[in-house]
């Protein structure tokens, strides 16, 4: 029996389609993927003009960190929600002039949907860290610490503070080097973006 070349192809082409269709249904993270936050990259003014969107999403580290009251936790726990992870450390004045900002954040927009993390990296030490946030009036982010810098390293933050946007599948998505105005309309907006459209 003779069959005819373009009917195989077509035949193919079909079952590949299908399987993609089935992949995607049986795996919601698969439409997660594909997310497109080109429309959020244009909103961008001011200091979140300094905010890079990635392509696509990357891992985030799964190394432990020390909890402000003495456990361990990792990034994985935060599944489920957007969080905007900052890295800083005592010493670093524009984390001084920066956390403020993330405080107003958290007030303004935290919740089962969205979370300011703060994530102290290198050597910091718990009373300087308490005087810090005193210092400052900050009375609702996390003293968490990332000692040995592990979480740090692995997510390739070399300089301070720098901040992370993670989608509700525990991936990076966009990353701002330096410090912010995260108060600001804007940054509310863009967030408030990414929560939405990481809700749909």
């Amino acid at each position: 029996m003779k069959v005819n070349g373009s009917a195989l192809v077509y035949t193919g082409l079909a079952a590949i389609a299908i399987a993609a269709l089935s992949f995607v249904a049986l795996n919601p993270s698969a439409e997660a993927e594909i997310r497109d936050y080109s429309a959020l990259e244009d909103m961008r003014d001011g200091d979140m003009r300094k905010l890079n969107f990635h392509s696509a999403p990357k891992e985030v580290s799964q190394q432990s960190f020390i909890t402000e009251d003495g456990g361990e936790a990792t990034l994985g726990d935060y599944e489920g929600k957007v969080v905007l992870l900052n890295f800083w450390a005592t010493w670093c004045a524009p984390c001084r002039h920066e956390m403020p900002m993330l405080s107003a954040l958290q007030t303004e927009l935290g919740g089962d949907d969205f979370e300011v993390v703060t994530l102290a990296t290198g050597r910091n030490m718990v009373p300087a860290m308490q005087k810090f946030f005193n210092e400052i009036d900050v009375t609702n982010l996390p003293l968490h610490r990332d000692p040995k810098q592990a979480v740090a390293r692995e997510m390739a933050v070399f300089g301070l503070p720098a901040t992370i946007i993670m989608d509700r599948e525990g991936r990076e998505i966009a990353r701002l080097q330096g410090d912010a105005d995260w108060s600001s309309e804007n940054a509310r907006a863009i967030l408030l973006a990414v929560i939405g459209q990481d809700d749909s």
